[in-house]
């Protein structure tokens, strides 16, 4: 069954850098392509293993395929989940995964985003996340307050968190978060829950220890949320770094609040 539904192209300012305004109008035309020829099940089959040493998808392919088309065109590098380094003689990097919450998107579950990250010289510039099926998008420079703001929140005690769902070794660590919190949502899109703490309609997010996070799903929420008023921290202190291997993983906590994020980090950890 073919999803019916269109995906209506990203709504962009005007101050979005060009390279990435292209390769996020290049993700959502590719995957409302895909969804009009490709039932559920074609978009979810794995095709490839991808840089990152995962599975790719269908979905996944399709759409960076067209990502690559876009940088080839915009002349920057590309660190990607799929492609990995892709060296175009640049002093610019996007950092992207392109179709963040890759079940959530072949299966029509409408949780599923571009991010990118713009990177210079080692440092995350700027950043841009879409949400396909509904074009919002959030857009941030390093450093410079965004019009949306995080909650403010302070403490778990009442607070809205999204968690990574449960693996193996972070059962317990996952409840403790739960039974603190008062509500818990599993939306499978890392990329797009940063984006929910950084606007304020949730106060947090947090993997419980399961080191799932590659660079990609962490770039665009390393300059977005700061720019909101919040904070984006590995649960165990690692500092994010931009290397082309991808073999680095991370637990990432985002929060309103830089005491929301400490709490949250010594609840896990027990």
């Amino acid at each position: 069954m073919l999803i019916p539904w269109d995906v209506p192209a990203p709504q962009l300012s005007d101050d979005v850098h060009p390279a990435l305004a292209d390769a996020a109008r290049a993700a959502s035309a590719a995957y409302g392509r895909a969804r009009s020829l490709h039932t559920r099940l074609e978009l979810r089959e794995e095709v490839a293993d991808g840089a990152d040493g995962t599975p790719t998808m269908r979905v996944d392919r399709i759409v960076e395929d067209a990502i690559l088309e876009s940088i080839h065109r915009s002349r920057v590098n590309l660190l990607s989940e799929e492609a990995g380094f892709v060296d175009n003689g640049s002093s610019i990097t996007l950092v992207i995964d392109p179709v963040d919450g890759s079940a959530n998107a072949a299966f029509g579950v409408p949780l599923s985003c571009f991010a990118g990250a713009l990177v210079e010289d080692g440092t995350a510039k700027e950043a841009l996340t879409t949400w396909f099926d509904t074009g919002r998008a959030w857009h941030a420079h390093a450093g410079v307050p965004t019009s949306f703001r995080t909650t403010g929140r302070t403490t778990l005690k009442g607070a809205s968190v999204c968690l990574m769902r449960p693996k193996t070794g972070t059962q317990d660590a996952w409840l403790r978060i739960a039974n603190k919190a008062d509500r818990i949502r599993v939306l499978c899109t890392t990329c797009l829950e940063t984006m929910l703490v950084a606007e304020g309609t949730v106060d947090a997010f947090i993997d419980p220890g399961s080191d799932t996070h590659r660079i990609m799903d962490l770039a665009t929420a390393l300059v977005t949320v700061p720019a909101a008023g919040g904070v984006l921290l590995d649960l165990h202190g690692r500092p994010f770094t931009f290397e082309p291997d991808l073999t680095h993983r991370w637990s990432g906590v985002a929060a309103a609040t830089p005491q929301l994020a400490e709490e949250l980090i010594a609840t896990v950890l027990g």
